[in-house]
């Protein structure tokens, strides 16, 4: 194994029993999926009858879109480890190690992506106990949760990128807010875009939430179209590698002005 490879895999290691030791952040993080699936999908169960909606459930439409939601509202929150880290010096003591940057973002993205995979498979387990149903079987949901891991590694870079630039917990905050709400409610995570203003369906053919929402519902529907599936895919993996090297350079931003 190379050194990078090695350096990637204590990295994730760390942040795996650092994630161990407090398991309830899983549990933390899923309140609000849990309450939109329950409470929305009941308060809006009738938006199928509204013509031009395709489609016999809300609740099916909807859950695609939460574990979409959940991926990236959990992912957004990936930066206060590497806050917490800069505050008590741990960070300080990587970077004059010989390690390579690249490893030290892999390993909170490594646990991002186990926390993002277990809420996906319970926010399904709970779809399925409501009544949801998810046609495309076995295969369309691993295709979702795949979906959620890409669009979470690339909002988790993200988020450690403007921890390591800004290094204090109210600005990644606000900074975090600020981008997943409007991106979350300018995907189709809620509604059908088809059937929103002009301006959104535009908006939607450039937000990643809405690639990763339009590709997970469709690889759990019904004869799925694999190739508009794994268009999508690509398209969010180019994403995460972006963010992650957009990542990996704000560590030298933190060292110049360190």
């Amino acid at each position: 194994m190379t050194a990078v490879a090695l350096n990637s895999w204590d990295m994730t290691r760390r942040w795996v029993l650092a994630l161990w030791r407090q398991p309830w952040y899983v549990g933390v993080t899923l309140f609000q999926p849990v309450v939109w699936l329950l409470l929305f999908g009941a308060l809006f169960k009738n938006v199928v009858q509204i013509p031009g909606f395709e489609g016999t459930s809300y609740k099916d439409f909807l859950a695609p879109g939460v574990v979409i939601m959940s991926a990236v509202f959990s992912a957004g929150w990936n930066g206060m480890g590497t806050i917490e880290d800069l505050d008590r010096g741990v960070m300080d003591r990587f970077l004059v190690a010989p390690v390579s940057r690249a490893p030290l973002i892999i390993g909170p993205l490594a646990q991002s992506a186990i926390v993002i995979t277990i809420q996906s498979v319970i926010i399904v387990g709970l779809a399925l106990a409501i009544g949801a149903s998810f046609p495309g079987g076995v295969p369309g949901v691993i295709a979702l949760i795949a979906c959620a891991v890409l669009l979470g590694a690339a909002t988790a870079a993200v988020s450690n990128a403007i921890a390591l630039t800004a290094r204090q917990e109210e600005t990644l905050i606000g900074a975090t807010n600020f981008l997943i709400l409007p991106l979350t409610f300018l995907s189709g995570c809620f509604m059908q875009l088809s059937l929103a203003p002009g301006w959104i369906q535009t908006v939607g053919d450039y937000n990643p939430v809405n690639w990763a929402v339009a590709a997970g519902r469709e690889a759990v529907s019904a004869n799925a179209d694999w190739a508009f599936v794994m268009a999508r895919v690509g398209l969010l993996a180019a994403l995460a590698i972006a963010c992650v090297l957009l990542a990996t350079r704000a560590f030298r931003s933190y060292q110049r002005s360190a």
